[in-house]
């Protein structure tokens, strides 16, 4: 496993982590090394604990004359598992012999004065302000490890085989008031080569936006791609993706932050071919048998015996490791923090269909603090997830462990139609870490639609830790075609809080208010979203939710005011809503904003063609 601090998740983002890998920092790593292999030996100075994920990401720096710290607790201690860099204290650097020093800091101007008049004689001092962004990939000059200079997210993009991509977004940096944006971006080949850098202006207001595979295919004159694509913000004051193309199916950004762990891979089918994409996050090669597939549960973990190229992009067939595994059975991805939230793709009868797994917390502990919840909490966490009209389309759930310290989910499903009635519940029992359980609600309400939510029922004991997910597949039942998602689970508009519950995504718990970005389709897919109001205790007994049409601009062209009931659903199709006419003055890049400032809805989006194709994920909102 790599040696890096990626995400925490009361902090947010390690800053430091993105700017030692992003691309660009990694080709001046690359010239440093150069450089200092002409210098060396080299002693290493760490006054700010920069050292071990810098030799994580880039172990071949040259010779060294020692790691030395000022510390001196930290004097003594080995560092970055190299048993040759126990630290030093500083003051022994004079002695070193060394012919360079390194000092492992940004902004490190001070710092190289402060210790120059320790260097042995003849050496010279160089600092990672070598290898900082340029200026214009900046936003905030005065300060380089600020996380609004690494506001940046891998996309996975394709163009092959008859299968585009498409990512679509807003610019919402604009309603926290950025100025000027434009997006940094660079595109790699399956193999890791760079195929094209460009940059994209966006709009000045919060104007939405694409970026299309096929533009970029033509733009540049490429040749058919699988790969990855780095998507750099640049302005940014405030910190999803979309797919398209023969088999309609889409999945959201990809959280930029590697994880040890990530669950929610679902097994094949006998009838289906489900592929792992790994990318490589970083521009150190993935090595043999650092990547590995279990089945969740079964400490049995299979490793994958080829290497994967930096930033290359590696299709893995999960049969080639696990021949015999089966849906309901559940996949775990043991990732070794090389990888962002990696995305699979099932293929199934000429049809195929993309969605992410998850990050697995490896930070989390049963919170005995859950099971005896304060009433005024109601029924505490829940995951509210759409039931698809049944007439067309199976709605099936599958509760998948989601911290490494989940060895059982004691659950129960509450099923709500679209007034927000609750119509049936079912115990599901103390699922062990290693269930096979995927239930089809048809099994358990005839409600023609509405939604369900999992919550926890400790009625035969168990733990839990609030990290409740699921995935949830839903199936036409007339073309066969499957789309699928997952989430977590989240205490809903209540007055009260725990912890950091009820979440927003702006400011703190309590938190109840609703912003949501549905994009618009075109002339063969329609776009929709189910949103529901869900409520962990009695909150108020409707919604008042506007819908915001606006154009490639930003501009606001149209509204309408709908109520959802106090635990109910509706489902919205943009172009039933603002009529096609006016559908169609918010032109290729509009979008409807969905806001409510009385509670939190949650919603699912997707697009819908006539052959039987639909995608759908969770929305994201800002």
């Amino acid at each position: 496993m790599l040696q890096i601090q990626t995400f925490d998740q009361r902090a947010g983002g390690n800053v430091l982590y993105k700017a030692l890998a992003h691309p660009l920092a990694a080709e001046k790593i690359a010239r440093l090394y150069a450089r200092l292999r002409e210098a060396a030996p080299v002693a290493l100075y760490d006054p700010d604990g920069i050292a071990e994920p810098l030799l994580a990401l880039y172990p071949d720096l040259p010779h060294l004359a020692g790691l030395f710290v000022h510390d001196v607790q930290q004097v003594g201690r080995v560092r970055a598992d190299r048993t040759a860099l126990t630290a030093q204290p500083l003051t022994a650097l004079p002695g070193s012999g060394a012919h360079t020093v390194l000092v492992a800091a940004f902004d490190a101007g001070r710092i190289a004065a402060r210790i120059k008049p320790l260097l042995p004689p003849g050496a010279t001092t160089l600092t990672l302000d070598e290898v900082r962004l340029p200026p214009e990939l900046l936003t905030n000059h005065t300060r380089f490890l600020d996380r609004l200079n690494f506001a940046t997210n891998f996309v996975f993009f394709r163009d092959e085989d008859g299968l585009s991509t498409r990512l679509v977004s807003a610019n919402y940096w604009a309603g926290y008031g950025a100025g000027p944006m434009r997006l940094w971006l660079r595109l790699y080949a399956g193999d890791g080569t760079v195929l094209a850098t460009w940059e994209q202006k966006l709009p000045a207001g919060p104007g939405g936006f694409a970026i299309d595979s096929r533009e970029v295919r033509a733009r540049f004159d490429l040749p058919e791609f699988t790969g990855q694509l780095l998507v750099h913000a640049i302005g940014a004051s405030h910190s999803g993706a979309s797919g398209n193309g023969a088999s309609l199916s889409c999945t959201h950004d990809a959280n930029a932050w590697p994880s040890d762990r990530y669950a929610g891979l679902p097994a094949p089918r006998d009838d289906e071919r489900v592929v792992l994409w790994l990318q490589n996050s970083h521009a150190t090669p993935i090595p043999p048998g650092a990547v590995a597939l279990d089945r969740m549960g079964a400490e049995r973990p299979v490793a994958l015996p080829q290497p994967v190229a930096p930033f290359a992009t590696l299709a893995l067939d999960v049969s080639t490791l696990l021949p015999d595994l089966r849906w309901p059975a559940q996949i775990e991805l043991r990732a070794g923090r090389h990888v962002v939230r990696p995305r699979y793709e099932v293929t199934r009868a000429g049809r195929t269909r993309i969605a992410h797994v998850n990050v697995e917390r490896a930070d989390l502990q049963p919170d005995p603090g859950i099971p005896t919840l304060s009433s005024d909490l109601g029924r505490g966490y829940l995951l509210p997830f759409p039931m698809l009209p049944r007439d067309r389309f199976r709605s099936i759930v599958q509760p998948t462990p989601m911290a490494e310290s989940q060895a059982d989910l004691p659950l129960r499903l509450d099923v709500f139609d679209e007034a927000g009635q609750k119509v049936a519940e079912r115990f599901l029992g103390r699922l062990a870490r290693d269930h096979d359980l995927a239930l089809d609600l048809a099994e358990v309400t005839d409600v023609a639609c509405g939604h369900a939510e999992l919550v926890y029922d400790f009625r035969d004991g168990g733990g839990a830790d609030g990290w409740l997910h699921a995935l949830f597949r839903y199936e036409d039942r007339t073309s066969g075609h499957v789309a699928e998602s997952s989430f977590g689970a989240h205490i809903f508009n209540t007055l009260m809080t725990y912890r950091d519950e009820p979440q927003s995504y702006h400011g703190g718990p309590p938190g109840l208010s609703t912003t949501l970005f549905l994009q618009l389709g075109d002339a063969a897919r329609r776009s929709f979203a189910v949103l529901i109001y869900p409520a962990s205790a009695p909150f108020h007994q409707n919604s008042s939710t506007t819908l915001l049409l606006r154009d490639t601009e930003g501009n606001q062209i149209a509204e309408t005011h709908i109520e959802i009931a106090c635990s109910g659903s509706t489902m919205i199709w943009p172009d039933k809503v603002f009529g096609a006419e006016t559908l169609a003055q918010a032109g290729p890049h509009g979008y409807v904003l969905v806001r409510d400032p009385t509670c939190r809805l949650f919603g699912y989006h997707g697009l819908m063609d006539d052959r039987g194709g639909f995608s759908l994920d969770h929305m994201f909102g800002f």
